[in-house]
């Protein structure tokens, strides 16, 4: 027994089924497992040098550090494990947020579930530009067309038709009442019951061949291959070189390739593709938190750049929560703010105004009419729920009014309810020049009280072939009916802070220009210049357009068109463009833009797909949010490189150092591990969750060939790491000249090392603070690391075992206080270099 149409499966029905049959999804590469993971770290260059480092201690005849070594290998594999399953589980949590979603029926009430969820004998309803989520069949269909071509490949679109009687298309072979999953609904709607999912559905079948796809590098990515590969490739030809010269000035070669080993281990950036790794991963998972999906990493990057959003007005900057707020005809006018009733001179204004709507509304205005036709005209002759559809003229580019032909139980003629805005409503009715002036003027007034107005008309028509163009009936004009859709609240503080940030906000819309004006001014845009029009954009040539854009925050009358070039204008300006948009011919828009943005609620599967991001609440203020986010992690990650710059500094210079002075060795491969255990957490974690900093929302969108790797990070750490490497070489010295053994003299320059490192954290958390005042900042990842890295310091020094393993010797309280003030010195140029070297 199949699902009842109108009531769909229940809840608890539809878990069953689920239990049983399983996720509704094609085969995919899935989350990587544990041992993939596991031997992703295993063939990670630091690992390798690690077992190199195990095998010379063990050819020196040292057990004890070859087994301290091999700890310290599962300690950095735990941690690199820990990270990437974090990681991991980001990403899944991305994939469940980003799982195409159906309209379905269950319990008697419409909802929204991911497509993932959908189960056989679920009733789905389609609209246009949705994509169809598993194979169905169609039991109702209006003006329903799908492109098939994705498995077909015939690309002329197919008409489907509906049959509630019909159980199952697939098995009775009536094509024309099949949709097939992951097709696309381009015109109409209809609804339908699902009769295969996952793997058995057509999309399914053809699955398997998408698996094993490897992903495409982003640009920042390629970067950072290209730096690590760069940096690697001379850092072990040096490393080479100090082995050699080892070996040739000490005649020790088993200990020069061992510092050879120790230099390639501090030399090595491999932090930089795991900290890009986790920043993208849990920045867009940090992002979905916000409701926002990014479904490109580079667009996330470009964010911080973007310097003007074009955005819809309705459901964008206002809430798309219709309410119908007065009906106007040319004898009586209402506004039914506080009205229980309406006149009975306007009741033809609203019946068929209800007439020309669906009866299960999808779109928010006739959502509106449909509540107001319940509540207004209950009891009363103008609701016709006993008349049967006879056919629909759609709305298109061409004709923004759409009609519905009815027939009526007791008499002949069939009668067509229209309506759309109101000049294609006054066009269908040919009025004269003086009924038109009159009814503009009407628009115009409600217009500039920032309604919605939409013109309703009526005709009969007695033939029974109904003529393809709706123009062809003698239409009678009815009346206006105008909607209020107010503001969401919290829109004006987020253009304010636009403003403030530099990013200028224009509005698009397909209203009327009064009623755009009125919402852009309670939007708090800047509405001193022109609002162009469609028309206007088109009668504009290339320069001129480019022109007016420069003034002009306001456009309405847009088509999908006049989006498209809209943002080609503004590229050709040299803006960075993000646009929003929804519908199916908002794609080539969506795609043209710097970044396109789609909405998640009310938005089309083709619009989700061609755009960047998905606002899954359709908020200005998410956008808002991720553009905050996006200057975010370009300046977190800037942060984190200028860090690892700044640490490698000093210990590449002691790695050097010993072969240039004929000093012993003063860092060893455990002293790089241990060192290690702080750096990559502390880039992984503290930077990542490092807050924007509160002036980075007043300053001006940075450039959009601003790299992570210029020459302002690359002197900021260098200049960090220099001086640092300046005092711990002079602290060296000084104990050298106290005739302070080699193990004590190494233990306080390493205790300075590393607590200098804890103050490059401290520093580079906020570059506009000196190096103190960026501690108080709430982030309790660095908290977590400092007291573990200090607690860890003090237990390699105090505990005998790990002092010897180490090489160390514990140092008397004055060594001590000076190895202190050697640090506090490294943590005062950390910020007097940030202040010099700041830009003004």
């Amino acid at each position: 027994m199949h699902t009842d149409p109108h009531h769909g499966l229940s809840s608890e029905e539809a878990r069953r089924r689920f239990s049983v049959d399983g996720a509704n999804e094609v085969p995919s590469d899935g989350p990587k497992s544990l041992r993939r993971m596991a031997l992703d770290v295993v063939l990670e260059p630091m690992f390798l040098l690690l077992l190199a480092c195990g095998a010379i201690y063990l050819l020196l005849g040292d057990k004890a550090e070859a087994l301290m070594l091999l700890a310290f290998v599962f300690m950095v594999m735990g941690i690199s494990l820990v990270q990437q399953g974090r990681t991991e589980r980001s990403l899944a949590a991305l994939r469940s947020i980003s799982s195409p979603r159906a309209l379905v029926i269950r319990d008697g009430q419409t909802c929204r579930i991911a497509g993932r969820d959908l189960v056989v004998d679920d009733i789905v309803l389609l609209a246009e530009g949705d994509r169809v989520p598993a194979d169905m069949t169609i039991l109702e269909a209006s003006n329903l067309t799908i492109d098939e071509s994705m498995l077909t490949g015939e690309s002329v679109p197919v008409v489907k038709h509906g049959s509630l009687e019909l159980a199952d298309a697939h098995e009775s072979g009536d094509v024309a009442s099949m949709a097939y999953s992951g097709t696309l609904v381009i015109q109409g709607a209809g609804r339908g019951r699902v009769t295969a999912t996952g793997t058995r559905s057509a999309l399914g079948r053809i699955g398997a061949s998408m698996q094993g796809l490897a992903d495409e590098r982003t640009p920042v990515q390629e970067q950072t291959r290209q730096v690590v590969k760069g940096v690697a490739v001379a850092g072990l030809a040096l490393a080479a070189a100090l082995a050699v010269a080892w070996g040739l000035l000490r005649d020790d070669w088993l200990h020069g390739l061992l510092a050879g080993v120790t230099f390639a281990m501090a030399v090595v950036p491999e932090e930089l593709p795991v900290i890009l790794s986790i920043f993208l991963g849990l920045g867009a998972w940090r992002l979905a938190q916000a409701r926002v999906l990014a479904r490109s990493v580079p667009a996330v990057e470009l964010l911080g750049a973007t310097t003007i959003l074009c955005v819809d007005k309705t459901g964008t900057l206002t809430a798309n929560r219709m309410q119908l707020r007065k009906l106007w005809s040319e004898e009586c006018e209402q506004d039914l703010a506080q009205l229980a009733q309406v006149p009975e001179a306007l009741h033809p204004v609203l019946e068929y105004a209800v007439l020309a709507s669906h009866r299960r509304a999808f779109d928010p205005m006739e959502t509106a009419i449909g509540a107001a036709g319940q509540a207004l005209l209950a009891n009363t002759e103008h609701l016709h729920r006993d008349w049967t559809l006879v056919d629909d003229y759609p709305l298109s580019r061409h004709m923004l009014a759409m009609s519905r032909v009815w027939q009526s139980p007791d008499l002949e003629d069939r009668i067509i309810a229209a309506k759309g805005a109101p000049e294609a409503i006054m066009d269908l009715c040919h009025l004269d020049a003086a009924r038109s002036g009159i009814i503009a003027a009407q628009v115009e007034r409600m217009a500039r009280e920032g309604l919605r107005v939409l013109g309703v008309a009526q005709a009969a028509f007695a033939a029974r072939a109904l003529p393809e163009n709706q123009h062809d009936f003698a239409f009678r004009f009815i009346g206006l009916v105008a909607f209020e859709d107010p503001l969401r609240p919290k829109v004006p503080q987020a253009i304010a802070e636009c403003h403030a940030a530099g990013i200028r906000v224009v509005m698009i819309t397909g209203d009327h220009p009064h009623t755009a004006v009125s919402i852009a001014r309670q939007a708090g845009l800047q509405v001193d210049g022109e609002a162009l029009t469609g028309k206007d954009i088109d009668a504009s040539e290339p320069d001129l357009l480019r022109r007016r854009l420069r003034e002009a925050n306001v456009f309405c009358r847009v088509q999908p068109e006049h989006k498209l070039r809209l943002v080609q204008a503004f590229r050709d300006m040299g803006e960075i463009v993000a646009m929003t948009g929804d519908g199916i011919n908002d794609a080539p828009a969506l795609k043209a833009a710097h970044i396109g943005v789609a909405m998640g609620a009310r938005g089309t599967d083709v619009a989700r797909e061609a755009a960047d991001l998905v606002l899954l609440d359709d908020d200005f203020t998410s956008l808002v949010t991720a553009v905050r986010y996006g200057r975010q992690v370009f300046a977190n990650l800037r942060k984190a490189i200028v860090f690892i710059v700044a640490v490698h500094v000093p210990i590449v210079g002691l790695s050097i150092a010993p072969v240039l002075m004929g000093w012993p060795m003063l860092l060893m491969p455990v002293h790089i591990l241990f060192l290690q255990l702080i750096i990559d957490p502390s880039c992984s974690l503290v930077f990542e969750a490092e807050p924007l900093e509160a002036e980075a929302m007043h300053a001006k969108p940075r450039r959009p060939d601003a790299r992570l790797y210029d020459s302002t990070v690359l002197i900021q750490g260098l200049c960090q790491g220099g001086g640092l490497l300046a005092i711990l070489l002079a602290l060296f010295l000084l104990t050298r000249q106290l005739d302070v053994s080699d193990e004590a003299a190494r233990t306080l320059m390493f205790s300075a090392l590393v607590i200098g490192n804890l103050g490059l954290i401290g520093a580079n958390r906020n570059w506009r603070a000196a190096a103190f005042w960026s501690w108080h900042r709430g982030n309790p990842y660095f908290l977590w690391i400092a007291l573990a890295t200090l607690t860890m310091l003090l237990a390699v020094v105090a505990i005998p075992v790990a002092r010897d393993l180490f090489a160390f010797a514990l140092p008397t309280p004055a060594l001590a206080i000076a190895a202190l003030a050697a640090s506090l010195l490294a943590w005062l140029w950390f910020g007097t270099a940030k202040i010099l070297l700041q830009k003004p």
